[in-house]
């Protein structure tokens, strides 16, 4: 689709592109082919996808005969996707994908393939992260430096509690960059793909739910020694044997425990 092509669609619709609402809408047609292929949208596949503007990443799905539930918050585009998608097999969830409880769209498996909105990509993620029934899969797009962050490992920059959040329950991996020209409006930024696999035998979402609490007190002050952190709520005894116990360093930083660690710590400590 070229822009000219877009800007059409969007005048009929009523729609001027919202930064606030991050949309920006993927239009390079050699990058949308590629994304469906590597979603696995097949006959018998269910999936859920955010944000999906104008439906090219959609009506592709559609397509190969996946199911596709999709969540879409402007209600002008909504009405565009119940008259020229929906026919052809959309089922359509009018809402904010923040507050919908996407993991009961479907009861049992379901992927995520998305071309999220800057607005509101990180949000959508972590709910799931800590909901009940997580996709089996997400292949999804993020501002990259997001994307990069959940895949990030110890010791780096872009390691922190969503990270460690993410990789307790998924194997995250990178997998394209999508420049600016390849949208319409062009972002500011460039675009990741990312593919995130859930892990066998994934913790339960209560000790998910655990495990975030944790992460988020060992990385709410980055820059200064975690155990400043656990010791005003668990103690400096306790939290001295249990450091012991784990193997860490009593002038660690939460950048460097690794997922593992967070792992042992919550299970000795909420567990």
């Amino acid at each position: 689709m070229k822009n000219a092509e877009m800007n059409q669609i969007l005048t009929a619709a009523g729609v001027r592109p919202n930064k606030k609402l991050g949309q920006n809408f993927l239009i390079d047609a050699n990058f949308l082919d590629w994304i469906v292929r590597e979603s696995g949208a097949a006959p018998g596949a269910n999936i859920l996808e955010v944000g999906p503007g104008f439906g090219a990443l959609t009506e592709r799905m559609l397509a190969e005969g996946a199911t596709v539930t999709a969540v879409e918050f402007d209600h002008r585009i909504a009405e565009w996707l119940r008259q020229n998608l929906c026919p052809k097999g959309l089922n359509l969830v009018e809402g904010d994908a923040c507050k919908v409880k996407l993991d009961k769209i479907y009861p049992g498996d379901y992927k995520m393939i998305s071309n999220l909105p800057y607005s509101a990509g990180t949000i959508v993620v972590a709910n799931l992260l800590d909901s009940p029934n997580p996709p089996e899969e997400m292949v999804i797009m993020l501002q990259k430096e997001v994307a990069l962050r959940l895949a990030a490992k110890p010791g780096t920059h872009d390691y922190g509690a969503l990270s460690v959040r993410v990789q307790v329950l998924y194997e995250a991996t990178p997998l394209r960059i999508a420049p600016p020209e390849m949208f319409h409006p062009r972002p500011e930024v460039d675009s990741c793909v990312i593919r995130l696999k859930r892990l066998a035998n994934p913790p339960s979402a209560e000790y998910r739910k655990k495990l975030s609490q944790l992460v988020r007190l060992a990385f709410g002050q980055r820059r200064k020694k975690m155990i400043k952190q656990l010791t005003g709520l668990f103690g400096k005894e306790k939290i001295a044997e249990i450091y012991e116990q784990v193997g860490l360093k009593e002038d660690i930083r939460a950048e460097r425990v690794t997922v593992d660690q967070f792992k042992q710590l919550t299970d000795i400590l909420i567990g």
